[in-house]
């Protein structure tokens, strides 16, 4: 069963297009990984300094893997605030 994570993740005032630019080099790099189906920043359109990670991988043994594996980028800390909050679902599809 295909797994689906949203990672919120809140940028400093006014850097959330910096913070933006970063995950996106490292989104292309993941996207690479076996098992990947989706892994995108999207920037907010109401408040730029709030953005979300898409996620999607084929089912949970792919993503144990990514978890195991992959290198995190260091993010400088005065571009992030708080910390992220995901939310895990089973992909399902409805319609």
């Amino acid at each position: 069963m295909a797994i689906r994570l949203i990672v919120t993740i809140a940028a400093a005032p006014g850097r959330g297009a910096e913070l933006a630019q970063l995950y996106s080099a490292y989104c292309t790099e993941v996207m690479k990984e076996p098992g990947c189906e989706q892994f995108e920043v999207f920037q907010s359109a109401v408040d730029p300094d709030k953005l979300v990670l898409l996620e999607r991988w084929i089912d949970k043994a792919a993503l144990d893997v990514h978890a195991l594996t992959s290198v995190r980028p260091t993010m400088p800390p005065e571009l992030r605030v708080g910390t992220s909050e995901r939310e895990d679902y089973e992909y399902n599809r409805t319609r």
